[in-house]
């Protein structure tokens, strides 16, 4: 095949969660010479895209998002050592966890290869992450964005916890808190002091970035965060 045939097939195959497909084409695009940043910029990532398009029209749901993002994910596992290798830089670093409480991580999980994909460092913290937890590995890591996700509605206040634990280790300033969750809204986020919350899939993808920071947005849209 063609670079461009190769292109063209990751980026078929990513969008019905082919995911050996994916992988199969990814080792082919190496042995071909296709650089890995053309497979993830120019098929990988144009893909997940477009199925965050079809989530938020509705022509997708939970499930293929699912799979389409497992299927990038395993492209991820291939082309990241080498990503390394060419000096290419991550867009950001991002800490993501599931609240104290609360054991719900499969809209985690998604959101987080989304951001991989997006270019993002993400260090996972998994579930039940508590405060202290959250405010260890900020100071570890240092990154831009820290990201909590709940679940139920009863771990939902975690959410103020955490902000709480960061003000008072003193690094609240220094990163930017987004909250996400199948019942979590705008007004909650504003109202717990989140700095940013969106309510599409297809923000997942979508970042930018200055000189001073880069501000993503986690989309854990409602029934995202299915039961694990």
């Amino acid at each position: 095949m063609t670079h461009e045939e190769i292109l063209k097939l990751l980026y078929d195959e990513t969008l019905v969660g082919n995911a050996p497909a994916v992988s199969d084409g990814v080792n082919e695009g190496l042995a071909d010479g296709l650089e890995p940043e053309r497979m993830l910029y120019d098929a990988l990532i144009p893909s997940l895209e477009e199925v965050g398009a079809r989530f938020e029209r509705g022509d997708y749901f939970v499930p293929e998002m699912l799979i389409a993002a497992r299927a990038m994910q395993g492209a991820l596992d291939i082309l990241r050592p080498l990503l390394a290798e060419t000096g290419a830089k991550p867009i950001g670093t991002y800490v993501m966890g599931t609240v104290k409480g609360d054991v719900h991580d499969i809209g985690k999980n998604l959101v987080n290869i989304m951001l991989e994909g997006a270019g993002f460092t993400v260090h996972d913290l998994g579930v039940n992450v508590a405060p202290e937890k959250f405010v260890e590995m900020v100071q570890e890591h240092k990154p831009e964005i820290v990201g909590f996700s709940a679940f139920l509605t009863t771990t939902m206040p975690m959410f103020k916890a955490n902000i709480n634990a960061l003000e008072k280790a003193g690094i609240r300033d220094d990163v930017i808190v987004m909250v996400g969750g199948a019942p979590v809204t705008q007004e909650y986020a504003d109202k717990v002091g989140a700095d940013g919350y969106a309510a599409d899939a297809s923000a997942a993808s979508a970042a930018g970035s200055s000189k001073s920071q880069v501000i993503p947005v986690i989309p854990m849209r409602r029934g995202w965060s299915s039961s694990s």
